[in-house]
């Protein structure tokens, strides 16, 4: 079990943040907010997939326009993003935004940060300060060597400190790099230094393999030391493949019960049946089953009967056939085309009985 940092915590619309709130996972939209009905079409998409929060690019007054329409039908929270002009901020949080994502040190204004942390403040909402590697500015970058964690640490405190001088603390940390490695070790810094909730990510992390590889790391490794709130895996990819890679992490340190976990072996020369492709079409059947189940699907005698007992439901492969087990008893021996089809049946079964169980 992990102990998470205590943190202070924040409402973005139905979510907490914070606390003892559950790790939220986030992702980006790809489309103009702008056009309003295929932002609202991949809003709803992201939240079919498991999105807890949705963020969107605010460019300009036409953006921020059409952020109301958004908010009123968004089924998850909406964030927006703004940069360098603080009358953006102020459009979208009259729009209805659940939370607002800036940089006050690229806001040059300073009667714009004021107005901004006035305006959250009087509507409750939310702001993530977010800073990254490729916008520290240059007197910090002087002052601490380069770009490294400490001056990245030290642009997000400073961006913290340009709200909080005008009394406003709701705020979410978030302080990415590419790098895995700093942005390990700039997050632990910001951990010591206060209590704010933390937005975790491998920023440009690139494409939907690698990116998923480093964010993993970067993400994983802070969570298991207790440090995050919330994240995103941001992949040059579909986003619903960052819900699907946030929501595994989360999975893979025990820090949500939801959906899937399935068991499946690598494969080796033991093996005499088609477990790739079986596990493949079984990866997919499940995708949608919202319910904790673990499920095994096994190749060979040598591991497969273990872990296929230890599973709510599994498959141990033979040659040409599979013995089937439900909570740690073999009840049927089926043939490699009738595999899939007699486990999914099992699994129909379970979820009908914790269906009745908990008087659905």
């Amino acid at each position: 079990m992990i102990k998470r940092r205590e943190t202070r915590q924040v409402q973005v619309g139905g979510v907490r943040v914070g606390g003892k709130a559950p790790v939220s996972v986030q992702s980006m939209l790809t489309t103009d907010t702008r056009d309003v009905e295929k932002s609202l079409g991949e809003i709803t998409r992201l939240a079919d997939a498991g999105c807890d929060i949705i963020r969107l690019a605010v460019p300009d007054a036409e953006a921020a326009a059409a952020l109301k329409e958004i908010c009123l039908h968004s089924p998850i929270p909406v964030v927006a993003d703004i940069h360098y002009d603080y009358r953006l901020a102020l459009a979208s949080i009259r729009a209805g935004v659940n939370a607002i994502r800036i940089n006050p040190g690229n806001m040059r204004e300073e009667e714009g940060i004021r107005e901004i942390a006035g305006l959250a403040r009087k509507r409750s909402v939310p702001i993530r300060v977010g800073v990254n590697s490729g916008s520290i500015s240059k007197e910090i970058r002087d002052q601490y060597d380069g770009v490294n964690s400490k001056s990245l640490a030290y642009s997000a405190l400073l961006a913290c400190e340009a709200l909080e001088k005008y009394g406003f603390e709701e705020i979410c940390v978030s302080a990415k790099a590419p790098s895995p490695l700093m942005m390990i070790e700039t997050y632990r810094i910001l951990s010591d230094h206060f209590d704010y909730p933390l937005h975790l990510g491998v920023t440009e992390a690139g494409t939907e393999r690698e990116g998923t590889i480093r964010s993993a790391i970067g993400i994983g490794s802070l969570l298991l030391e207790g440090i995050g709130d919330t994240i995103r895996v941001s992949l040059t990819a579909d986003p619903i493949e960052e819900i699907k890679a946030g929501i595994s992490i989360l999975k893979s340190l025990e820090l949500r019960e939801e959906g899937v976990r399935l068991i499946s072996c690598p494969t080796c020369g033991r093996t005499e049946v088609d477990l790739m492709n079986m596990a493949q079409e079984l990866d997919a059947k499940l995708a949608q089953i919202k319910t904790p189940l673990t499920v095994a699907l096994m190749g060979c005698s040598v591991n497969g009967p273990g872990e296929a007992r230890e599973a709510d439901v599994g498959l141990a492969g033979g040659r040409g056939f599979f013995l089937l087990f439900k909570k740690g008893e073999i009840i049927a021996k089926v043939s490699q085309k009738d595999a899939i089809p007699a486990l999914m049946a099992e699994i129909d079964k379970l979820l009908e009985e914790t269906e009745q169980s908990h008087g659905i």
